[in-house]
């Protein structure tokens, strides 16, 4: 990893802008083959939306935390590999551990969850592209809880969602964690490798024979460029490309990040509550939490918070999670716990402005924006990240998977350029 006060290398083959999970993925691809390029990272640290903090004596993900479909999820073998522990218990809403239901009302949600998505998929096939939100149930029982949900999985509420977008999503619904955190297994994969940290670009010039790429440390000049921004920076030109390239603006602004924040508490006297088990706050407002309690048998409560009512909270201040987190647990389990609750930390993602957001959904008509985002430009340019993914979007996983396809590409880019130039 390149230090802080030295500027980038001035002139490479590969340039990747972004150290997230896309951008590290790239960049090990390229530095297994032998490849000349440098990493240009805005932030002081590696790892993007996958961030372990170590808190509460605990590594705790702030960031991506499941390995979704973990078994075939690229993550779970890197970390198996690089030594770290990987918790195989299954996660609480698919084991049933759910301590907002009684049994009768779950069967009747889990019976209404499958009715809807497969409402979905059906609709996904019929007509013009919809807004998620027509597929519910006219008066359905658990309309609200079904938005909840995907104000945690998409990031938004759904009458913003994409109804051709949301049936893409492939999920093998195994979901395991990294003892250690996601974030670390992500950094430790970008160990070692040539990453100028503090480094924000500010514009990428593909208008000559090479890009040369403006940043706050100086300028890198490389015959082709890897981007793995989030769609906001790219939508709000936050980060420039000269020429402009309108069709990526479009598609990234149809492919906006939603929010979701998490909230961590520490739970003195944890035994009273049952491990690895899940809690909504409420089953009928689409503005609740959802809570994780005993998370790896931990004394805490990690709590899910998205869509608007992330917005709301993150413009009140971190209290306002805990504060929230803490009045709907009580308003579950009674007033005696408030005690023995006590707030570790919690994100605010929108308010990053690296990420402006946690992960990408797609608007109504838009859900061909994510084929557009991921398509080259003229063998100099190519594009990687959870947004670029057709069918594991919102996803570390995801990103990963471009960002090496992206680094194939990129090879191979630049093999043509030179056999172009002789």
């Amino acid at each position: 990893m390149l230090n802080r006060s030295e500027p980038p290398s001035g002139e490479v083959d590969i340039a990747i802008i972004g150290a997230g999970a896309a951008g590290i993925a790239a960049a090990r691809r390229l530095a297994d083959a032998g490849a000349d390029f440098v990493v240009l990272e805005a932030r002081s640290r590696i790892g993007g939306r996958a961030w372990t903090a170590e808190l509460a004596g605990f590594p705790l993900d702030l960031g991506c935390g499941w390995l979704h479909s973990a078994d075939r999820n690229p993550w779970t073998g890197i970390a198996e590999k690089a030594g770290f522990a990987i918790d195989r218990t299954p996660a609480p809403w698919t084991a049933g551990r759910d301590l907002t239901f009684t049994e009768a009302d779950q069967r009747d949600f889990r019976a209404a969850f499958a009715a809807f998505y497969g409402r979905l998929d059906q609709a996904a096939e019929e007509g013009e592209d919809r807004p998620a939100s027509v597929c519910l149930a006219p008066g359905g029982r658990w309309n609200a809880l079904l938005d909840a949900i995907s104000t945690y999985a998409n990031g938004a509420e759904l009458d913003r969602v994409s109804i051709r977008d949301a049936a893409q999503y492939s999920d093998d619904e195994v979901n395991w964690r990294v003892v250690e955190g996601y974030g670390t297994a992500v950094a430790a994969h970008g160990a070692g490798l040539p990453v100028a940290l503090d480094c924000a670009v500010t514009w990428i010039d593909h208008s000559g024979a090479s890009v040369r790429i403006e940043t706050s440390r100086g300028t890198v000049v490389a015959k082709t460029a890897i981007v793995t921004l989030p769609t906001d920076i790219i939508a709000d030109e936050t980060v420039r490309f000269m020429p402009t390239l309108p069709d990526k603006l479009d598609a990234a602004a149809g492919l906006p990040l939603g929010l979701a924040d998490k909230v961590l508490l520490a739970l003195d006297h944890p035994e009273s509550v049952p491990a690895e088990t899940r809690l909504f706050g409420w089953m009928d407002r689409t503005a609740t939490g959802a809570y994780h309690f005993r998370p790896f048998g931990r004394p805490l409560v990690e709590g899910y918070f998205g869509g608007e009512l992330a917005r709301v909270l993150e413009h009140e201040g971190e209290a306002a999670f805990a504060q929230y987190a803490i009045d709907e647990i009580a308003g579950r389990f009674g007033g005696d716990i408030r005690a023995r609750l006590r707030p570790v930390a919690a994100t605010a993602w929108a308010r990053d402005p690296h990420a402006r957001g946690s992960y990408s959904y797609a608007m109504p008509g838009k859900a061909g924006a994510r084929a557009i985002l991921a398509q080259p430009v003229n063998d100099r340019l190519f594009f990687a990240g959870e947004a670029c993914s057709a069918e594991s979007f919102t996803t570390a996983h995801g990103a990963y998977e471009t960002g090496v396809a992206a680094a194939e590409s990129a090879l191979a880019g630049v093999t043509r350029l030179r056999s172009r130039s002789r």
